[in-house]
C-alpha cells in the first residue's frame, strides 16, 4: 500500500513538473487550429481545456495558455469576471483572441467587419524581420472597436506592397494586437492564419515566433510544420516535364468545373440576382452541390478579389462576352490535346451561346443597324463596344474552330471584324470604347472617317492583329494599310507617348501580337526592328524563374498609376505594385497575354532568344498554377499576382474589382491554357488557323457592311 501511494505521488510531481515546462502550452480552442498544428509540430506538448477559468484553475502557475477563438466572427470568447486578475495572481503568460468585454477592455461599438484593411506593425517589438510599418494580410477581419495603450498590430487601409507607404495618415485605425501584462491580446482572431489565406507567409512567421517566444522562452523554430491550405503547384527550383504541362493544361480547364463556372438553369436566378446590373455583381461561391450547366447558359467570370475570413473568395457573377470566345478556346484546345470530347461539347455550346443572346442581338444583329456584327462588352452592358474586348472574343472564337475543325461561324466572325473596322478612324484607332447611343446617332461613317489617333495598345492592338489576320486570308488591302498606319504612329509614340492603363508592362505585351503577324505579312527589317524593340524592353523585366516583373510607365500618361494615399486605396484599377521594382508579376494584364504574343513572335522570326524567353515563362506558369485540397474552386487556377521573391500569391489588392486574389475564366485562364497546348505542340496560333476558310463570305459582307467604303 505505502509502495502504491509512493508511486502516485512520483507521478504527480512529475506531472506537475510537465505541465510547468516551457514545451508544454495550455489551451482553449479548436484542436485542430492552424497554430496549434504548427506548436505540435515544433515539439511542444500541448493540454487542452473546455473553459478558460477551468484551465487557469488547473494549470502549475507561470505556465503558457492560449485561448483561441472557436467559434468567429459569431461569438467572441467569453471572459469570466475575476479571469484577468487570476491570469496576473498566478503569473500566467498568456494569448487571448477576440475576447468578450472585461474589466481593462471595454470595447466602443458592435464588431466591424473589414474588407480593405490591413495589417500594420505599430511597434519594433518584431525586431529587423518585421519594422514598423510591415503590412499583414488579414482577411475579411472582424475587429473589436476598442481604446487601447501601445498596440503592436493595428488594423488600417494603407496603400503599399509590404510596406505602409503613407503611413497611417488620413484613415481610421484600429488596434488588433497588444501586450498586456505578461500576455497578449488580439482584439479579432489571429490563430487561423492558414484557413485565412493570411499573408505573406514570412511576416505572419515573425509574428508568431515572437509571440511564442515571449509566451515559453523558445527563440528557434524550423517551420517545417507551418499549416499551408493553398500554395503554388511546384516550387521556384523543381525541374518541369512536358507531362506537368499536360497536366497543367487538364487542372486548367477543370477548374472550369470545379469552380461550377458553367451555369446551369436550375440556378440561374442566382446569377441574375448577384449579377444585377453588372455595377457589383460579386457574391458567395457558387455551392458544389449545385449542378454544372453545359456552356449554354454561359461561363461566369471568376472569382473577385475578396476572400472570406474562412478563406472562401467570393465571385464574379458577370457574363462577358470575351470570356465566352476566350472560354471555348481554351476548352478546344485542352480537348484537342487530351483527346477530350466533353471539352469540346462545352466549347461548342460557349459559341453558340455568345451568338445566341444579346451580347449579339438587338441592333447587333441587324445588317443595317451602325452596330451590326459589334459584340457587346456583356450581358448587363450589351450597348457598349470595347474593341479589346470584341478583339479576345473573336481570336478566342478562331482558334476554338481549328482546334474543333470546324467552319460553323465564320460568317458571326467576318461580320465582327467588319463591325469593328467600319468603326475604326482614318488613322486606324477605334479608340477605347464606343456607346450604341453614340453609333446609331452618328452612323458608322462618323467613326469610319474620324480623325483620331489613341496610342494605347491595351485598347487597340489586338484588334491591329485581327485585321492582319483577316488580311492573310482575304488580301482586302485596306486591312493592311489602315493597320500599317496606325502600328507605325504608335512605334512612333514610344514610349513617351504611349497611353498605359495599369502599368507600361502591359501595353508592351499586348503590343507584340500585331508587330508578331505584321512581320508575318510583310517581313521587313523595318517591321523587326519594331518587334524587337518592344519584347527586348519587355524582357528585361523577365527574371531567371521566367516572372515578367510590373513596371508602371510615365506619370502623366497613365490611367491607373500608382495610389496616391491611404483614402485612395481600393477605389479605383490600379497596378500590383507600388513602385517599380516591386517583385510582382500580372496574370490578368501582362504575363498571360505575353505568353500568347511571344510564342506567336517565336514562330514568325524564328528568334532564339525569345524562344528562351517563352520557355521560362512557360515554366514559370505551370510552377505558380493554384495548388489547393482545401479549396477546390481554387485549386487549378491562376491568380492575378504572384511575388516571385517571397514565392508566393502576394501583392498590393488595390484594384477595385480585378485585384490580386482575382481568377478570371477569360482573360487569365484561358490564354495560359491555350498558349500551353501551342507550346507543347510546337505550333502558333497563326498555323493553326491557316485553313480558316472565312473568305469565302468576304465579298458579299464587303458590299453589304462597307458600301462604297469598300
Amino acid at each position: 500500500m505505502l509502495k502504491r501511494c509512493f508511486i502516485l505521488l512520483i507521478t504527480c510531481v512529475l506531472m506537475a513538473c510537465n505541465d510547468g515546462n516551457s514545451d508544454t502550452i495550455h489551451v482553449v480552442g479548436p484542436a485542430n487550429n492552424d497554430l496549434l498544428k504548427w506548436l505540435e509540430g515544433e515539439g511542444f506538448q500541448l493540454r487542452f481545456f473546455e473553459e478558460p477559468l477551468q484551465a487557469v484553475e488547473k494549470m502549475p502557475d507561470g505556465g503558457t495558455l492560449l485561448i483561441l477563438a472557436e467559434n468567429y466572427p459569431e461569438k467572441r470568447v467569453d471572459i469570466p469576471d475575476g479571469f484577468m486578475a487570476l491570469l496576473e495572481e498566478k503569473e500566467i503568460r498568456y494569448y487571448l483572441e477576440y475576447p468578450s468585454d472585461f474589466e481593462g477592455l471595454e470595447s466602443t461599438g458592435k464588431v466591424l467587419q473589414t474588407r480593405l484593411e490591413r495589417g500594420v506593425v505599430a511597434a519594433d517589438d518584431f525586431g529587423e524581420q518585421l519594422p514598423s510599418m510591415r503590412i499583414l494580410g488579414i482577411n475579411d477581419c472582424h475587429v473589436i472597436p476598442a481604446s487601447v495603450d501601445d498596440p503592436i498590430l493595428v488594423l488600417a487601409k494603407v496603400a503599399g506592397l509590404n510596406h505602409a507607404a503613407y503611413g497611417l495618415e488620413g484613415v481610421p485605425v484600429y488596434p488588433i494586437l497588444y501586450p498586456n501584462g505578461s500576455g497578449f491580446i488580439a482584439l479579432t482572431r489571429l490563430s487561423e492564419f492558414a484557413k485565412g489565406r493570411f499573408g505573406p507567409q514570412n511576416h505572419w512567421k515573425a509574428v508568431w515566433s515572437h509571440l511564442i517566444g515571449e509566451l515559453t522562452g523558445k527563440n528557434s523554430f524550423d517551420f517545417q510544420a507551418w499549416p499551408r491550405y493553398l500554395a503554388p503547384s511546384f516550387e521556384e527550383d523543381a525541374s518541369l516535364t512536358a507531362a506537368d504541362k499536360k497536366n497543367s493544361v487538364k487542372r486548367g480547364v477543370d477548374w472550369f468545373f470545379k469552380g461550377n463556372f458553367f451555369i446551369h438553369e436550375n440556378w440561374k436566378d442566382r446569377w441574375l440576382q448577384y449579377q444585377g446590373d453588372g455595377t457589383n455583381p460579386v457574391g458567395p461561391p457558387v455551392p458544389g452541390y449545385l449542378p454544372t450547366g453545359d456552356g449554354s447558359e454561359g461561363l461566369l467570370e471568376g472569382h473577385s478579389s475578396n476572400i472570406y475570413y474562412d478563406g472562401s473568395q467570393q465571385y464574379r457573377y458577370w457574363i462577358r462576352a470575351d470570356v465566352q470566345g476566350e472560354g471555348a478556346y481554351a476548352l478546344a484546345a485542352a480537348g484537342k490535346i487530351l483527346d477530350e470530347t466533353e471539352y469540346d461539347k462545352r466549347a461548342v455550346n460557349l459559341i453558340n451561346f455568345l451568338f445566341s443572346g444579346n451580347l449579339r442581338g438587338g441592333p447587333r444583329n441587324h445588317p443595317d443597324s451602325a452596330a451590326f456584327g459589334l459584340i457587346g462588352w456583356s450581358d448587363t452592358h450589351p450597348h457598349v463596344y470595347y474593341g479589346d474586348d470584341n478583339a479576345r472574343a473573336i481570336l478566342g472564337v478562331i482558334g476554338a474552330m481549328a482546334h474543333l475543325e470546324r467552319q460553323d461561324w465564320n460568317l458571326k466572325m467576318l461580320e465582327a471584324i467588319l463591325g469593328n473596322f467600319r468603326t475604326t478612324g482614318k488613322n486606324g484607332f477605334r479608340i477605347n470604347r464606343i456607346e450604341n447611343d453614340d453609333l446609331q446617332r452618328e452612323g458608322w461613317k462618323h467613326y469610319w472617317n474620324r480623325d483620331v489617333v489613341n496610342p494605347a495598345p491595351h485598347f487597340e492592338s489586338w484588334m491591329w492583329a485581327v485585321y492582319l489576320w483577316l488580311y492573310d486570308k482575304t488580301g482586302y488591302q485596306p486591312l493592311l494599310e489602315k493597320t500599317k498606319k496606325a502600328i507605325k504612329i504608335t512605334m512612333d509614340a514610344y514610349p513617351e507617348e504611349w497611353l498605359w492603363t495599369n502599368g507600361i508592362q502591359q501595353e508592351r505585351a499586348r503590343m507584340i501580337l500585331p508587330l508578331a503577324w505584321l512581320v508575318r505579312v510583310e517581313d521587313t527589317p523595318e517591321h523587326r526592328e519594331w518587334l524587337d524593340r518592344i519584347v527586348r524592353k519587355l524582357l528585361e523585366n523577365q527574371q531567371a524563374n521566367g516572372a515578367i516583373r510590373e513596371e508602371l510607365g510615365g506619370t502623366d500618361k497613365g490611367r491607373y498609376g500608382r495610389t496616391k494615399s491611404n483614402e485612395a486605396y481600393g477605389l479605383h484599377e490600379a497596378p500590383l505594385i507600388f513602385e517599380n521594382g516591386d517583385p510582382i508579376a500580372d496574370m490578368l494584364y501582362t504575363s498571360n497575354f505575353a505568353f500568347f504574343s511571344l510564342n506567336e513572335a517565336v514562330h514568325a522570326t524564328g528568334d532564339p532568344k525569345y524562344q528562351q524567353a517563352l520557355d521560362k515563362l512557360s515554366d514559370f506558369l505551370t510552377r505558380i498554377q493554384v495548388q489547393s485540397d482545401r479549396f477546390h474552386d481554387l485549386d487549378g487556377a491562376w491568380f492575378r499576382a504572384f511575388d516571385y521573391d517571397k514565392w508566393e500569391f502576394w501583392a498590393s489588392n488595390a484594384d477595385v474589382g480585378w485585384g490580386a486574389w482575382g481568377t478570371l475564366t477569360g482573360w487569365t485562364q484561358s490564354w495560359i491554357v491555350a498558349t500551353q497546348v501551342l507550346v507543347l505542340q510546337d505550333q502558333s496560333y497563326w498555323e493553326l488557323t491557316k485553313d480558316s476558310k472565312i473568305a469565302e463570305d468576304m465579298d458579299a459582307h464587303l458590299d453589304v457592311m462597307l458600301e462604297d467604303y469598300r
